[in-house]
């Protein structure tokens, strides 16, 4: 049965479409998915994401043992500021992608994919064996409420006399929003500007209610789990399980820059990933644009235009409300040429090849 958030009656009554997510009954739209993916882009949308994980590390040793069991170097985190990495297998495989939030000197908190966090809760512990740190899973008492959007620091300023302005992209302090404790960090998952509030699960429908209320002027709406996919579709955002797993290495995903090979000490994976890093890649992710109308689903082959040989796979694809044309993710042979399609059943649709990501939010 499907675990539900704080904040599942809230959702009930705003009428959202509720389904399984990593085990949790989530709202999957409460309307329109363009308009709330929409209000994103041009005003503010607000998600529950009470489903991800909180696993605190503590000690005087918090540090080191995270520098071992992850592949980011977080000791050198300073109080305030957050970090993305990763927790990889002994061969190099990604076991989830993590945010982690420097709290204090001794604390840490990791964030994890909901699909995940046990996993990352019970590796971290065993990994930190042998430091003077201990491992806690919060996730239980913590809810997670992000406000989105151009107008997020502006709705959200109303509620709030905390420094939101001087708030660095991926840092985060602790405040008081509409009278409720919360930790404020700038982090986000939809290519905007914007805030995830972590709040204790008891003042998770309160703080969601007064975030609403505050932000109907402005344009705030209500924002499921399509739109949040095709948002971060469209940032170039990967997503566990798609873009990421463990049969992947952070250099397989073209993310190799958050391995840090010059941090003290040995960490999990190392000589794996040492090898992933100095071999050529077999293949690589890239952006595809259709030039029709058919959409690239997860799955669909991708094939050489000329013979239709299949050269790679579709990771994720969606409509997207801002190009106004089918958009998608896929690995495809590190040696493929420009001309490609995809394989929907059966027919092949032209697509272009471009960078990621497809669309970058103006600053």
């Amino acid at each position: 049965m499907s675990r539900p958030t704080p904040l599942r009656e809230v959702h009930e009554n705003l009428g959202a479409t509720l389904t399984d997510f990593a085990g949790w009954l989530m709202p999957l739209r409460y309307g329109s998915e363009s308009a709330e993916h929409n209000a994103v882009r041009t005003a503010a949308g607000l998600f529950d994401l009470s489903h991800m994980g909180e696993i605190y590390v503590t000690g005087a040793r918090a540090g080191d043992a995270l520098d071992h069991a992850l592949v980011g170097h977080l000791s050198a985190l300073v109080p305030g500021r957050a970090r993305y990495t990763m927790i990889c297998a002994a061969d190099g495989g990604i076991l989830d992608d993590l945010i982690v939030y420097r709290l204090g000197d001794e604390t840490f908190m990791v964030v994890a994919n909901a699909s995940n966090y046990e996993r990352v809760a019970a590796e971290l512990t065993e990994r930190s064996a042998g430091f003077d740190a201990q491992v806690q899973d919060r996730s239980a008492s913590i809810g997670l409420i992000a406000i989105q959007g151009p107008r997020a620091q502006e709705i959200l300023s109303t509620l709030t006399g905390a420094d939101l302005a001087g708030l660095k992209y991926y840092a985060g302090l602790p405040g008081t929003v509409a009278g409720i404790e919360v930790l404020i960090a700038r982090t986000g998952y939809t290519g905007e500007d914007g805030f995830e509030l972590f709040v204790p699960t008891t003042d998770a429908v309160a703080l969601w209610y007064a975030l609403t209320k505050a932000g109907e002027p402005y344009g705030l709406r209500p924002a499921g789990l399509s739109a949040r996919d095709t948002l971060r579709l469209e940032a170039g955002m990967p997503l566990y399980g798609n873009e990421l797993s463990h049969s992947l290495t952070p250099f397989d995903a073209g993310l190799g820059r958050v391995v840090k090979f010059d941090k003290p000490g040995d960490f999990i994976g190392r000589a794996a990933l040492e090898r992933a890093r100095d071999t050529p890649p077999r293949r690589r992710l890239v952006g595809l644009v259709a030039t029709g109308r058919r959409v690239p689903r997860h799955g669909y082959p991708v094939v050489l235009r000329e013979d239709g040989s299949v050269v790679g796979e579709v990771t994720s694809g969606a409509p997207s409300q801002t190009l106004g044309r089918p958009i998608a993710m896929a690995y495809v042979d590190a040696d493929a040429p420009a001309e490609l399609a995809v394989d929907i059943r059966g027919g092949h649709e032209p697509v272009e090849v471009v960078d990621l990501p497809f669309y970058r939010r103006k600053k």
